[in-house]
């Protein structure tokens, strides 16, 4: 049984201005959040700092534990409960702690400890993170430059592979993929960290993957279709490719969604990004990357695609 119709003749470039104008204003709305809403929101892994995670055998007012943490002055921290409401559990954020406790990352654990355990019953610690702030700010330069030479690898290889047209269209699509996920990254304030930016880096190996089947497509149907307006050649090839482009996100997307769902707190944020990434990847792969690549063979016409 077929998915789709093999003479399916969707018209995908007609909407391809559509598409640009949608894409321009949610990246568009983004630069403006990310200004006025205070930036990303970088996790413990990159400002610096300890995260603990604490359980108690009985539910407590998070008003009175921030109280508690206030008046032992562990500098600034953030709150929150964590995982299921019945497990009692919550997530206690330090960065740029005061010198006088917490000179190193271990000493904000060993503050918070101290303070739970002796003012509050059931108190048990269950996980602790800690990162320095010049190891923080390392391991975030380091991440941009991952993903930076990672569109370039990919800039590269495409550009090899197929020409640098069919480079330029991926590495558009990419550098909107990645925008896009951190647009709502802003919004929803979820934090950046190393997993996070795993994420992205996987969202940009799938989407170039899902991008190059339907390049190979393309240039396939150039060179046999040499009389065909590129237009024309574009839809077939996409509407050709569009039951393998179906089938792998679909069934990337359930697992991703099994994931978000039920994966628990910690691959949360995660989860969230490869869910986004995959989604907004399969939409870039048709209306950013192919678009593209139909505008600079219009500009730049070649004899051979």
């Amino acid at each position: 049984m077929k998915l789709l119709k093999e003479d399916l003749n969707l018209d995908f470039m007609g909407h391809r201005r559509i598409a640009a104008v949608v894409s321009s204003l949610v990246i568009a709305a983004g630069i403006i959040g990310f200004f006025t809403l205070g930036g990303l929101n970088y996790g413990i892994d990159f400002r610096g700092g300890t995260i603990v995670q604490v359980q108690f055998e009985t539910p407590q007012d998070i008003g009175a534990l921030r109280d508690a943490l206030t008046a032992d002055n562990i500098g600034s921290f953030t709150l929150q409960t964590f995982g299921e409401e019945t497990e009692n559990e919550y997530l206690i954020s330090v960065a740029n702690a005061d010198e006088a406790h917490l000179s190193e990352g271990e000493g904000a654990a060993q503050v918070i400890e101290k303070t739970l355990t002796s003012k509050f019953q059931g108190a048990s610690i269950r996980r602790v993170e800690s990162v320095g702030p010049k190891v923080g700010e390392e391991l975030k330069a380091k991440a941009w430059e991952a993903i930076l030479f990672s569109i370039l690898a990919i800039l590269l290889y495409v550009w090899m592979r197929f020409q640098w047209r069919y480079g330029i269209g991926s590495v558009v699509a990419l550098i909107h993929d990645v925008l896009v996920v951190l647009t709502l990254f802003v919004f929803t304030g979820k934090e950046i960290t190393l997993p996070v930016v795993a994420a992205i880096l996987t969202v940009a190996g799938y989407s170039i993957n899902d991008t190059i089947v339907i390049f190979d497509r393309i240039r396939e149907n150039y060179l046999r279709f040499q009389k065909k307006k590129g237009l024309e050649i574009m839809n077939e090839s996409i509407n050709q490719t569009l039951t393998r482009t179906l089938l792998t996100s679909g069934t990337t997307m359930f697992v991703l969604v099994s994931i978000f769902l039920f994966g628990g707190e910690i691959i949360n944020d995660f989860a969230f990004a490869l869910l986004v990434g995959v989604l907004v990847g399969t939409y870039s792969s048709i209306y950013i990357a192919s678009p593209v690549l139909l505008f600079l063979n219009q500009r730049f016409p070649a004899k051979s695609n």
